[in-house]
């Protein structure tokens, strides 16, 4: 039985992975329309989980795990709006470099993996429990 309790192992490690990965994205959605608090500042910078594995060496078993979070150096998008408090002196504001589309996307895919996860769970639970039912007999 040590097989599907390995596989469990590693499929609950999956799933504390995309269950991490689903919070980083929902914080960018929630902070996808930020805007700098000051004139010439920075917006909210989209965030990236970093993932890696990790031997158990009681098991001998890999486990994924988020080890960090960076941040997406890429452009911010200038809004003309020189009304704003946080305009520069040409009058544009500074926005986050969140994209929605990006992010539905990658809580799609965290999704169906975390599911996915869940399944093998279930899976080698019923393996279990029909092997026991075999030696009981």
């Amino acid at each position: 039985m040590g097989n599907a309790s390995d596989a469990m192992q590693v499929s609950a490690s999956g799933m504390r992975a995309q269950a991490a990965r689903m919070r980083i994205i929902s914080e960018n959605i929630a902070n996808a329309d930020s805007t700098a608090r000051e004139a010439g500042g920075d917006p909210y910078q989209r965030q990236i989980p970093i993932f890696d594995t990790e031997l158990d060496r009681a098991s001998g078993v890999n486990r994924v795990r988020m080890t960090d979070v960076a941040r997406d150096e890429s452009e911010f998008t200038l809004e003309y709006d020189p009304g704003h408090p946080a305009a520069d002196e040409s009058g544009y504001v500074r926005t986050s470099n969140v994209s929605m589309l990006v992010e539905m996307m990658d809580m799609r895919e965290a999704l169906r993996s975390y599911e996915a996860n869940l399944n093998m769970i279930e899976n080698s639970r019923r393996m279990q429990e029909r092997a026991l039912d075999l030696l009981r007999r």
